[in-house]
C-alpha cells in the first residue's frame, strides 16, 4: 500500500515565490526589473541599432529608480533590483534597448523595468 503524496499545485507555489533582490540578495527572478538572461543579452547583442543613448539625470538607490533623458529629450523612467541605481552617478552616458528592456551601464547590463 503506498501512501498519498501531498503535492503543490503550480498556483500557491507562484504566489509564495519572491525574488532574492527582495532580501537583499541576487535576483533569482529575469523579469523587467530583475536579473538579465543569457538569451536576452544574446538578443541585445543581435540588435544593435537598437540601443538609444541616454544621459542619467537622477537615481535613488534606495528603491532602484533611475531617470534617463534621450539625446532627443525623451525622459525614461526605470527600476532595476538588481542595483543598477547605485552603479550610476547622474550625468553617466548609457545606452537603453526599449525591446527587450535592458539598461547597459558602461558595458554591464541590466534588465530595466520601463515605467
Amino acid at each position: 500500500m503506498s501512501t498519498p503524496q501531498n503535492r503543490l499545485t503550480p498556483a500557491p507555489v507562484r504566489q509564495d515565490a519572491i525574488c532574492m533582490c527582495a532580501t537583499g540578495h541576487a535576483c533569482s527572478s529575469f523579469a523587467p526589473g530583475h536579473a538579465v538572461h543569457l538569451i536576452q543579452a544574446r538578443l541585445v547583442s543581435a540588435t544593435p541599432s537598437e540601443w538609444v543613448d541616454a544621459i542619467v539625470t537622477t537615481t535613488d538607490a534606495a528603491d532602484g529608480g533611475i531617470l534617463v533623458h534621450t539625446l532627443d529629450g525623451d525622459a525614461i523612467a526605470l527600476w532595476n533590483g538588481a542595483g543598477a541605481a547605485a552603479e550610476v552617478v547622474p550625468g553617466t552616458p548609457v545606452a537603453y534597448h526599449p525591446r527587450y528592456h535592458v539598461l547597459s551601464i558602461g558595458g554591464q547590463l541590466f534588465n530595466s523595468l520601463a515605467l
